[in-house]
Order: C-alpha cells, then structure tokens, then sequence
C-alpha cells in the first residue's frame, strides 16, 4: 500500500482517482491537487466512505517551488502527473529535488510551438538514476496501452516486428455539432499539426489530414480514419527491435473536420497571442473556453470506442499479422465513473502505471516508456480493471 499525490483534477483525473479508490489495497491514500481546489473538494466529497484516505490541495503545476512544498508536506511515494502537458517539466523538477518516483500520460509539449516529442523528458534519464527514482513516460492508451501491446506482441508472438499500425477509433456520439473528448486546447494542436510516420529509421511527414484511409472497426463499423503525428511513434521506433514502419491514424466524423477547417480559415486554432482589448489572449486558449469541457460529455455521449494495434512481423521465420484491440462503451463508463470512454481508457492505464511503480513491479532507477518494462503485469491489470483486451490472428491491413 502506499501514496501518491494526483496533479490535476480534469475528465483523465477523475478516472483515475476513481480507480485508485476502487484499488485501496494498493493506494492507501492518495491527494488530489489542481489550480482550482473547489474541484478536488468535489471529486472527494463524491469519493469520501471508501478504504482510501483522500486529501486535497491547491497548487500551480507551473511552479516547482510549489510542487516541491506540497511534496515535502504529503510525502507521496510517488507523483502521477494528469496536468496539461506544458507542464510535464516543472513535476519532474519537484520529484528529482525530493526523490519522488514520477508517471505521466503525455510528453512534453512547449507552450509557444505545436511540437510534442520525448527529447526534453529523455534529457532527464541520468538525473533520474542518479536520484535512484524512475520517470514512467506516457502511461495513458495512446501512449500507454499501445506501448504495452507492442511490448507484449514482441515477447509473446514475434522474433522482430518489422510494422505497427495504431488505431484510434472513437465511435461515439455526444450531439454536439462540435466538441472534443479531451482538452480542447491539446486535441486540436495535435490534429491541426502536420502528420508523420516512421520509415526506415527516418520520419516521413505529411500534411495535415492528407492521408486518409477506411478501416471496419469490430462493434463501431466503417470509419474514416486520418495519419497523424503521434508521440509513441518515436519511443516504439527506438525500443522495438526489427521495426521498419509505424503509423498512427485517428477516426474523425465530417461534422468535426467541417468545423476545424472553419475554425482553422478564421484563425481561431491559432496558438500565435492577439491583442483584445488591452490584453493579450490566444485564440485556441478563447475557443477551449466556449467548447464543451469534455468532462461534461458523458452523460450525453453513445456508442463505442476501438482502440489497438496491428503487427506484422516474423516468427521462427515467417511472416505473421497480429491484432491487439480494445472495445470500451462510453455509457457502460459514465455508469461506472461519471465519465466518457476517451477519458475512461486514459485514465485506467494511468492508475495501473501508478500501481506498478509504485508496489515496486516496475521500479528502475531512470527516464523509461512504458514497452521498457515486462508488459505481462499491465497486461493482466488491464483485464482486471476495466479495460479487457482482444486478439485476432487474421486482421484486415491497412494498405
């Protein structure tokens, strides 16, 4: 049993908080911490009865002096960073400066420019070890469960993997003309940026949206999908031996990408600061504002996701195709934890990393991803809490 000190209180958050409670026998206490308290206050208030202890606290995550406080004041035995990824830096400083093992779900992304990849975090590897604490990068589904699926592939079903395709199916319905299922102000930088794949040990990037594909998801149907550039592409290309090419492609409905272009044409996705009135403002951080706070989608939100992976590669040999997938209902979620599956299938995966550095299964010394570890662990969590995996022997490719 032990600690952990949650940063951020937002959709992600409240699932995993969720599930920390629900798993007492591993955390015997967990605090809540986020710039606007009157939300931890809320989500424990609604959590309060069960075996774990829960406290809050208000802190910026941009300060590491304040991180660092409330660290030395909790003494967590480790820090699960669900903040915005602008963020990531300012947590791995407060947990080097007070040995506190950290995990995330996202990598860092720099405020000013629509770029994410893991060299910033990567930079921290021999602080980390030398500290004795380990940094577990990217422990939400896409990073996360995808990274563990590649894992589990290789050590299971393949001698190398030669390909990886990775889709992210979001089937579901919120009656929204537009809305994002996570944070607005990250969703849209990550698909209005050009898209990207690994081939061959160098990156190949396209334009935004400009390769499109159909692909017939088991219990959603036939959905367009779109390649982008996505951060576990780098970290797979590294750690996965015999790998030649990795995609990534995303589902998105007409309705969606009608309105991005609109919102593109008259510059309100732009990170770039305006003057209104006296002030600066930038406009996609004034567009999240109206949007739909997507952790209000899920009493309103039907239909499926489908989220995995399709691996072609050798065994003793041959050639062999392998498909690693998640179905997750958004209403069966909003039943269990008040929220919708997007949030739902981060958030599980961010409680099991926590766990598994936490009770030690997991714990080197060091920066990592998650298809580092054994991924049998995660693997068996995954069945047990919530989000049940599949395979097939005989998937449909992608062309």
């Amino acid at each position: 049993m032990g600690k952990a000190l949650i940063i951020g209180c937002g959709g992600v958050a409240s699932v995993a908080i969720h599930k920390c409670c629900q798993n007492s026998e591993a955390f015997s206490d967990i605090m809540i911490a986020s710039r606007t308290k009157s939300k931890c206050d809320a989500l424990k208030q609604k959590l309060n009865g069960g075996k774990t202890r829960i406290t809050t606290a208000q802190v910026d995550a941009d300060s590491t002096e304040q991180l660092i406080n409330l660290i030395n004041e909790y003494k967590p035995d480790i820090v699960l960073n669900l903040a915005l990824p602008y963020q990531d830096l300012s947590i791995m400083d407060a947990c080097l400066a007070t040995k506190t093992h950290y995990v995330d779900t996202a990598n860092y992304e720099p405020p000013e420019t629509a770029k994410f990849e893991y060299k910033w975090q990567w930079a921290y590897r021999d602080k980390f070890k030398a500290a004795g604490i380990t940094a577990l990068l990217g422990s939400g589904f896409d990073p996360g469960v995808t990274g563990v699926f590649s894992a589990y592939a290789l050590k299971h079903h393949f001698d190398e993997i030669n390909d990886i395709d990775i889709l992210d199916c979001n089937g579901g319905d919120h009656g929204y003309p537009f809305a994002t299922n996570f944070n607005p102000e990250i969703n849209i930088r990550e698909v209005t940026a050009n898209g990207s794949y690994w081939q061959n040990g160098k990156w190949i990037e396209t334009k935004p949206m400009e390769i499109k594909r159909t692909y017939d998801f088991a219990e959603v149907g036939k959905k367009d999908m779109y390649l982008l550039h996505h951060e576990e592409l780098e970290s797979l290309g590294l750690n996965i031996k015999g790998i030649k090419r990795i995609r990534f492609f995303m589902t998105f409905g007409q309705s969606y990408l009608t309105h991005l272009n609109c919102l593109q044409d008259v510059g309100m996705t732009s990170i770039e600061p305006i003057d209104f009135e006296g002030k600066k403002i930038v406009p996609l951080q004034f567009l999240k504002a109206v949007l739909p706070d997507p952790a209000s989608l899920g009493p309103r939100t039907v239909g499926k996701t489908n989220i995995g992976c399709i691996f072609t590669g050798k065994k003793d040999g041959k050639e062999k195709h392998y498909y690693l997938y998640n179905i997750c209902d958004h209403q069966e979620c909003y039943k269990e934890v008040g929220s919708q599956a997007v949030s739902y299938t981060t958030g599980v995966p961010a409680m099991i990393g926590t766990m598994l550095v936490m009770n030690g299964t997991w714990q080197k010394p060091g920066v990592y991803n998650i298809e580092e570890f054994d991924p049998d662990p995660f693997m068996e969590a995954l069945n047990k809490w919530g989000l049940p995996w599949r395979e097939s022997f005989a998937p449909v490719l992608v062309e």
